[in-house]
């Protein structure tokens, strides 16, 4: 039986670094903060919001001037 605390890591093949690669990574990541900015503001206007009154979509599309 192998020790899985003693082997050799598997070496994975090494893929060339680009600056275009680095580029994709960098955009993919700043995605990621801004979805995690949005759901950390939406999850505090949850809180911040809990117990006042909802307003119906219908109020609220007339309110914003939004038709059909």
């Amino acid at each position: 039986m192998r020790n899985v605390l003693t082997s050799e890591p598997k070496r994975r093949p090494r893929r060339r670094l680009t600056i275009r690669a680095v580029y994709d990574e960098l955009n993919r990541l700043r995605e990621r903060v801004e979805d995690l900015e949005d759901l950390r503001e939406l999850n505090e206007a949850i809180v911040r919001n809990k117990g006042k009154r909802l307003i119906p979509w219908e109020e609220a599309r007339r309110g914003l001037g939004i038709e059909d």
